[in-house]
């Protein structure tokens, strides 16, 4: 039996043109799916941090690995484990949401720490909200009984604990 896990891959790339294009072509030369996939520069401008996720067996994150530590732009790539990173996501939502239902919006959000970042007098509120999958997960299905009618979410980011970076 296969099993499936996702895992989150940390590269630190040259901060050039085209990078992003070679690396995301490795991927779909190869017919591996991104789950998602962020891209900034780092405290040193030669170079972005690129945040990677895919699914797979461990086989096919193993050759995924393998494959992006061959690219010329890769200067170096680390899986992130669960239980020694710190990984997060935003994610912004807009619901419909009149006068007599915002309160009820804005219950949910403070549960979950999300911030209210705009209210329109169309009947509309914007919340945003960082942490984890399953939070982000968790908070879009208590905003069922509201009419979602944007959503957009930046994808995982994340840092090693401790002392272990990217050099």
């Amino acid at each position: 039996m296969i099993i499936m896990r996702q895992a989150v891959f940390s590269i630190l790339v040259g901060n050039e043109s085209g990078v992003l294009s070679r690396i995301a072509g490795l991927f779909s030369r190869r017919g591996y799916n991104i789950d998602s996939l962020t891209v900034g520069v780092t405290q040193d401008p030669q170079y972005s941090r690129m945040t990677v996720t895919v699914t797979g067996d461990d086989d096919v994150l193993e050759q995924i690995e393998k494959q992006l530590a061959k690219l010329v732009d890769v200067k170096e790539i680390m899986e992130l484990p669960l239980d020694a990173s710190v990984c997060r996501e935003l994610i912004l939502i807009k619901v419909e949401a009149d006068a007599s239902r915002r309160q009820d919006v804005a219950a949910i959000a403070d549960i979950f720490r999300a911030n209210i970042v705009d209210v329109s007098s169309e009947g509309t509120m914007t919340i945003e909200l960082t942490g984890s999958q399953s939070k982000l997960s968790a908070f879009i299905e208590l905003l069922d009984d509201f009419k979602i009618t944007e959503l957009a979410r930046t994808g995982i980011t994340g840092l090693a604990r401790g002392a272990a970076s990217l050099k």
